[in-house]
């Protein structure tokens, strides 16, 4: 007879609603590494587990909790992580959701864990049908938490980085203490227990091969970010600005893996500064250029962190995208969130980049505290001479975890009623105000803004001629789809 699962990490999401009609076509099914590897860690120290990718899946949360109920784990996890600052609090609703069906459907107690319950795990125990909220990165609790649930000794105040209720009180423990080598507690993932078939790419990830967009995979070769810009949360789950960093030869391995064993070929970098230590990076890169595996990379990096000099090597290795986070065209703004870089470093980077046969995703921010409506147009405006190959437009959201959050809870300004209105693409989406626009001013602005810049001739003269009629006739089709706003019914 086969052990008894132990545990079933469950990653949640509901495409529909977080981009409406565009989950359909344009936005990417990304596999959950951080739950993967979670998955190997606890199967390293002998667990018996299970991945339930619902995101993936396309299930319903009360599909989830009877495939729960099937497997008849001892714990199940739901694991809000998502690789960008947005990605997790816009999951919060559905991973709710799942959590009240398991809690319906089936015995099996309940954790949670990712960004956003460890952003605010009180509130997170308080309003979620939950046994055990997991505070800080979550491999060293759920391995202790599942020990303390199968000795019937070891007590839950035994395990560092759990919220939980004892005798109808609150309780917590502090968090575990940030591992320096990560290589043990987050190893390669278990892409064995991942549905591979359902993952693809961006659509602008494989501008080359429009119709090249899957298999896909996603993978962490470093942990946290080293700077403090005023709107991010992403370190929330590690406490401070740090990164850490995974062996680069078992990162090696991993894409060697994915490549030989899964077909992968598209692979996202998740890492929020890939390209920010070049002793780190060179060292997965440069071996990568004479294995001529055909990859089609894409990172983050900052303007200041560009080494002009390994361009031509990032490419040889097959980075073939790079996403900036240029934020705002005005000084002041960058300021005002800790983003100080200078407008004609930005130019010239990029510039720089494109040189090398890189392509670069612009990732934009409208309605920061000290934007205007002037302002704002003038990052449109900069958008639009950099014409870089592919543009993202965000508006300034207040997510869980981030200094922005604070300000907006101390200031008393109004925040979205649902955490699936955090999405950047929601009905509901529910933007902060700056301190001269309203939240509908700048809602209206970002959404203009997307369709003029990806209708604009120039920008799609030069997609015509970097990728052909058939991308450009993509990207026509994406901006007949024109995003549903509540807030801007009444306009």
């Amino acid at each position: 007879m086969p052990r008894k699962i132990d545990i079933v990490l469950i990653n949640p999401g509901d495409r529909r609603q977080i981009y409406q009609e565009l989950s359909t076509l344009h936005s990417a099914i990304e596999p959950p590494f951080l739950i993967a590897s979670m998955a190997s860690f606890l199967r390293n120290n002998s667990y018996n587990v299970e991945i339930i990718d619902a995101n993936a899946l396309g299930i319903t949360p009360e599909e989830t909790a009877a495939m729960v109920n099937a497997i008849s784990p001892l714990l199940a996890a739901v694991i809000v992580y998502g690789s960008q600052p947005s990605a997790s609090t816009q999951t919060m609703g559905i991973a709710g959701a799942i959590c009240r069906a398991i809690r319906t459907l089936t015995p099996v107690k309940i954790a949670i864990g990712g960004l956003h319950p460890s952003a605010l795990p009180e509130r997170t125990l308080k309003e979620e049908a939950v046994d055990f909220v997991i505070d800080g990165e979550g491999p060293v609790t759920l391995k202790l938490l599942i020990e303390a649930l199968t000795s019937g000794t070891q007590r839950y105040s035994d395990v560092p980085g759990l919220w939980y209720y004892e005798d109808g009180a609150m309780r917590s423990t502090p968090r575990p203490q940030l591992l320096k080598n990560i290589d043990e507690q987050f190893p390669a993932g278990a892409w064995d227990l991942l549905p591979m078939d359902k993952y693809r790419a961006h659509n602008w990830h494989c501008f080359d091969n429009i119709e090249d967009r899957s298999p896909y995979a996603a993978i962490y070769t470093s942990l946290g970010c080293p700077y403090s810009c005023v709107f991010c949360c992403i370190n929330a789950p590690f406490g401070k600005p740090a990164l850490r960093y995974r062996d680069p030869a078992a990162v090696l391995a991993e894409i060697m893996l994915l490549r030989k064993k899964y077909g992968v070929k598209n692979i996202k970098i998740i890492d929020e500064l890939f390209i920010y230590n070049e002793d780190h990076y060179m060292k997965i890169l440069e071996p990568l250029i004479n294995e001529g595996l055909g990859l089609n990379f894409w990172a983050y990096a900052r303007i200041d962190s560009i080494k002009e000099k390994d361009l031509v090597k990032m490419k040889q290795a097959g980075i073939n995208w790079l996403a900036l986070g240029i934020e705002s065209a005005s000084g002041t703004v960058r300021d005002g969130v800790k983003k100080r870089i200078k407008t004609e470093k930005i130019k010239d980077v990029i510039r720089a980049i494109q040189d090398a046969d890189i392509r670069v995703i612009g990732n934009y921010i409208f309605g920061l505290p000290d934007d205007t409506i002037g302002t704002m147009e003038e990052t449109l405006q900069l958008a639009v001479d950099l014409n870089c190959e592919f543009s993202n437009f965000y508006c300034a959201m207040a997510y869980p975890g981030s200094k922005l959050y604070e300000i907006a809870i101390g200031e008393g300004w109004q925040l979205p009623d649902k955490w699936c209105d955090y999405s950047q693409h929601s009905y509901a989406a529910q933007p902060l105000p700056t301190k001269h626009c309203t939240a509908k001013e700048v809602l209206a602005f970002r959404d203009d803004a997307f369709h003029r810049y990806f209708e604009g001739t120039g920008y799609l003269n030069m997609i015509e001629e970097k990728f052909g009629t058939n991308v450009r006739g993509h990207i026509t089709q994406m901006t007949k789809t024109r995003l549903k706003r509540k807030l801007l019914d009444a306009m």
